[in-house]
């Protein structure tokens, strides 16, 4: 009688480790194209809003056509840590939920491998994830939020006519002044015919003129020098009305150097503490700088997080719906921001310590998933014999 040959004491372990290593790779395969289709997906979607924000805004006047593009890069940079941390959090569990779904995870559990087993494959591509989000929270962002102030400081410093674009409508001064100009006719002439509106104290004004030049004289002061037009002046709620014709009109250009309202105070004090160093940060002991760092630091955290998170969250029975799984995540994901935002808003006023809100809300949300984990992974006994046991 023939016996079969003697397996190898350690074939259990060599079968234990190539499953786990197939496990390993197939996952992290799978986070890294998932989290790839969602960040290309956000970021187009961030684009598009935002490229519709600033074309209105260079349309209205208030920045330059020609710094629109520069504009977006620079604000996309500023945004790339959220949409890394939600798109790293959404490819976890849109590999998990699917895993459960196609039933791949009774193989998996089959094998030997539990729940548990997922955290390293995550960990594995949730920590250069989060290294990516510190570099460009603590590094890129703040100089991104600097080329972005430099941009709009020297679009708001520059002249009005150099603001004017032939065949557009260009307001400045917050609308005290509308121009409307077309393209010059003569070698010597800076623009064409030109159409503007004035408003001041008293009067309202409408000039056209034939061409323009810009005159500056030896005090500095720069004069828009309408030529061969009329100045029609109206005040409001009075009968009276002028009407004006010149050779030569001078148009004093003024800078926008006049007082802000509060709300654009407030926005240019925001984005000048978003743009500081963070070693600066460091250096100041206010409770606006604290707020700073603790959003820097709170997003590589939130990444890891929220990744570790999406484990039990994306363990669903597939023989329920799967909309309200993934509802219940997207809500539990959107709170984790919030509270983070609102842990920065109450560091800012002081009303929260920063030795605690710093470390507060990403411990809440570690004690949810160890406590969701846990829940998950509990071998449960059968009805049957929970009945038995409260009886006995």
């Amino acid at each position: 009688m023939l016996e079969s040959p003697a397996l190898p004491s350690d074939t259990d372990d060599y079968l234990a480790n190539s499953d786990m290593s197939l496990f390993k790779r197939s996952v992290v395969s799978e986070i890294l194209s998932h989290a790839g289709v969602v960040v290309s997906t956000l970021l187009v979607v961030w684009l598009s809003v935002l490229l519709v924000r600033l074309l209105g805004e260079a349309a209205a006047g208030a920045i330059g056509a020609d710094v629109v593009v520069g504009l977006a890069t620079f604000s996309s940079i500023t945004a790339l840590p959220v949409i890394l941390s939600v798109s790293l959090f959404i490819a976890v569990l849109t590999t998990i939920t699917r895993n459960f779904r196609e039933s791949e995870m009774v193989v998996w559990f089959a094998s030997g491998l539990s729940l548990r087993d997922w955290i390293g494959p995550v960990l594995r591509v949730a920590v250069p994830f989060a290294l990516i989000i510190s570099v460009l929270t603590l590094m890129a962002s703040p100089w991104a939020y600097r080329q972005i102030s430099e941009y709009r400081q020297r679009y708001e410093q520059r002249s009005d006519l150099s603001k004017v674009t032939a065949g557009q409508f260009i307001e400045t001064e917050r609308g005290a002044r509308v121009f409307f100009t077309e393209e010059p006719t003569q070698p010597d002439e800076e623009l064409g015919n030109i159409i503007a509106r004035v408003i001041d104290e008293e009067w309202v004004s409408m000039i056209t003129a034939e061409s323009a030049i810009i005159q500056e004289e030896p005090n500095g002061d720069r004069f828009l020098v309408l030529s061969q037009g009329h100045r029609y002046d109206l005040q409001p709620g009075k009968p009276i009305f002028r009407l004006v014709e010149f050779e030569r009109y001078g148009v004093r250009l003024e800078s926008d150097a006049e007082e802000s309202s509060p709300e654009t105070v407030r926005a240019r004090a925001e984005q000048g503490i978003k743009a500081r160093p963070t070693m600066a940060l460091f250096s100041d002991d206010t409770d606006n700088a604290r707020s700073q760092i603790m959003w820097r630091l709170a997003l590589p955290l939130a990444a890891l997080n929220l990744a570790l998170l999406a484990i039990p969250l994306g363990a669903v029975n597939p023989r329920l719906g799967r909309s309200g799984d993934l509802l219940i995540a997207g809500l539990v994901g959107l709170l984790y921001m919030n509270l983070i935002n609102l842990s920065r808003g109450w560091i800012g006023s002081g009303k929260l310590d920063f030795s605690i809100g710093v470390w507060l809300v990403h411990a809440l949300f570690t004690g949810l998933m160890a406590y969701m984990m846990w829940s998950r992974l509990r071998v449960k006994p059968p009805r049957r014999q929970r009945s038995r046991q409260r009886a006995s």
